[in-house]
Formats: structure tokens, sequence, C-alpha cells
């Protein structure tokens, strides 16, 4: 299927279905972020792996509208501690193009490791493209993530 077929809205539509089965199974973790009392973007771990692997791929996107305020970071990071404590994961990989500069410091700051490169990874736009492979283990932050976003944004964690 091309890319244009797997973005119309029938697609979508079967997207968010398989999504919510995904979700109940326990394999996906979708959430939606919220600013502004408006959607602003969505944060997922998915294709959750339980056992001896305990991981799962982390994706996000923002509103370009909320960029640049810490929005996206408070999200993932978040999602991160939620994956690490309730959910019991040991390791979120992260797959950005190497182009993403935004996407590549947000993780960084948190606290993930560049692993790797993916060539011809994901077929996006049309074309297959490269992704930079990033990883954080539960280990990485002992206080969590959001802690760790809370110091570099200069904000005092919870005690």
């Amino acid at each position: 299927m091309s890319w244009r077929e797997r973005h119309t809205p029938t697609a979508f539509r079967a997207m968010r279905r398989a999504t919510a089965r995904r979700a109940r199974a326990g394999t996906s973790l979708p959430f939606a972020v919220r600013f502004e009392d408006r959607l602003a973007g969505q944060v997922t771990v998915d294709n959750i792996v339980r056992g001896a692997l305990r991981s799962g791929h982390l994706g996000y996107w923002l509103d370009s509208a909320v960029a640049g305020r810490g929005v996206g970071s408070l999200a993932v990071a978040l999602m991160c501690d939620h994956a690490f404590g309730p959910v019991g994961l040991h390791r979120l990989q992260a797959d950005i193009r190497p182009e993403n500069r935004p996407s590549r410091r947000l993780v960084e700051r948190l606290g993930f490791r560049q692993e790797g490169m993916f060539r011809d990874y994901l077929d996006i736009d049309g074309a297959w493209r490269d992704h930079l492979g990033y990883a954080l283990l539960a280990g990485d932050s002992p206080d969590g993530v959001l802690a760790r976003w809370r110091a570099r944004a200069g904000r005092l964690p919870d005690r």
C-alpha cells in the first residue's frame, strides 16, 4: 500500500481501531497530549513485548503551534515514567529521522542514547527513510525521567 493510500480517512479509521485493539491487548499505550484545552499531539509506546525483553517503541508528534514550550518533553517524560513504573518495561526505543534535530534534542535531553542507524527503515512520504535508533533503560534515570526534565527545565522536583 502506498504512502498516500495509508493516509486516507478510511485508513486513519482502520488505524485507530487497530490501535484500540493493541491497547486492550496491552501491546500499545496511546495517549493524547492536550495543551491549553485542545489536542496538541500524541505520545505512544507501541510494539510492547513482555517476557525477557520488556521493551517498547516510543513515538510522538506535536502540533507546531506548541513546539518549543516544553510540552513534548513533558509528555515524553511522563510516558517514560509510566512505562518504566506501573507498566514494568525495562527499555524504550525511539527511532528518529537524522534531519529531525528538535526530536533528537528532545530525547537526548531526557537521557536517551543513540545506539545506531537504521537504513531505509520506514516508508515515509513515499520514500524509504533512514532513522537513528535511540534507547532509554529504566535504570538510566533512577529518580525518574520527569525529575530529570524538571531539573533541566529549572523546575524543582516534587518531594
